[in-house]
């Protein structure tokens, strides 16, 4: 957990159309924010024409594949994980990671996403990348403790067996 958040924005997860890596270099660039991008490229096709022509190292920096402690540091340190995706997703294992360090997510309102995220009290589910953009001014209105506490409210191995 962190109660100081950073300054750059983190997009988390494979490279590929579904999971949105083009659309969050998009909410980056409309906000000025850093965006820092990890995750293993899993449409070699996808990174080379949607995400390598942005990545320069220091706005838009793409990390590679990120280990544990790698993991860890990059959820924790960031301003909010964007998750703008593409498909229905199931769950988001990265979301309830980044809540649990005490960071927001702006995430599309897809899938299991309402399930997982508290709108507007751990994060903010969007319908687009314009209104990721606007939701980003609004990110310290989020409280990094809420964050943490909805997670070990919700997500505890134990409830979710149970569950």
């Amino acid at each position: 957990f962190n109660e100081n958040p950073g300054e750059y924005l983190l997009f988390f997860g494979r490279i590929h159309n579904e999971k949105g890596t083009y659309e969050a270099i998009k909410i980056a660039k409309e906000t000025g924010m850093k965006l820092v991008i990890a995750g293993i490229i899993q449409d070699r096709n996808y990174f080379e024409e949607k995400v390598k022509p942005y990545v320069d190292g220091e706005n838009i920096v793409y990390f590679g594949s990120a280990g544990p402690e790698e993991r860890n540091n990059l959820l924790r340190g960031a301003y909010a994980l964007l998750h703008p995706i593409n498909f229905d997703e199931p769950f988001g294992l990265s979301i309830v990671e980044a809540m649990a360090c005490g960071t927001p997510v702006i995430a599309s309102r897809r899938g299991s996403m309402p399930e997982v995220i508290a709108d507007g009290r751990t994060g903010f589910l969007v319908s687009g990348i314009d209104e990721a953009v606007k939701k980003v001014k609004y990110i310290d209105s989020i409280s990094r403790r809420q964050c943490r506490l909805w997670v070990e409210s919700k997500f505890t191995a134990e409830r979710m067996v149970n569950g």
